[in-house]
């Protein structure tokens, strides 16, 4: 499967294009609310040693390594992103519709997916695509840690509801 025009919408609307700094011409990354610096949609900013980048001390080091400066980039950057993505899902060999696959994909491309396959909401899923349980479980994954301290953070409570709401779309 592919992630539907609808999912890439969804994973858009909360990833926002970055361009952390307006007064520079191109797009600059910008660091999330979990302290993380990322460049286009969403994509993590990585250093030298492929670690990514994290707090306002690496800012300098974050537009260094920043490759993403046009829309066209991050275009071309979320597309690569996604098939990972989507063949990480489609390896799970799960029986899913559209919206189930588009959620997991959003929820993957956040969370990462390690995080999902380790998940007791990847575990429901697994036993039966339509357990209610599933919408709990999604819900459970609006906390980041924000100078150490783990916080619900709106952004992450908006999307998964949204990704809930997609997964249990008819």
């Amino acid at each position: 499967m592919r992630t539907s025009n609808k999912g890439i919408e969804l994973i858009k609307s909360f990833e926002s294009l970055h361009d952390g700094d307006l007064h520079l011409i191109g797009l600059q990354p910008k660091m999330c609310p979990a302290g993380l610096w990322t460049e286009g949609w969403g994509r993590l900013v990585l250093d030298q040693n492929g670690n990514p980048l994290s707090g306002i001390e690496n800012k300098g080091k974050a537009y260094k390594f920043s490759k993403i400066k046009t829309e066209t980039e991050a275009e071309a950057a979320l597309k690569e992103d996604l098939v990972v993505r989507e063949n990480m899902i489609n390896s799970l060999k799960l029986q899913l519709s559209q919206g189930q696959f588009d959620a997991l994909v959003s929820f993957a491309y956040n969370v990462g997916f390690s995080n999902l396959k380790n998940s007791t909401l990847l575990r429901h899923v697994r036993s039966n695509v339509y357990d209610n349980r599933i919408r709990d479980e999604f819900a459970k994954w609006n906390k980041a840690r924000v100078n150490g301290v783990l916080k619900v953070l709106p952004g992450l409570t908006r999307r998964r509801a949204a990704e809930a709401e997609m997964y249990f779309e008819k």
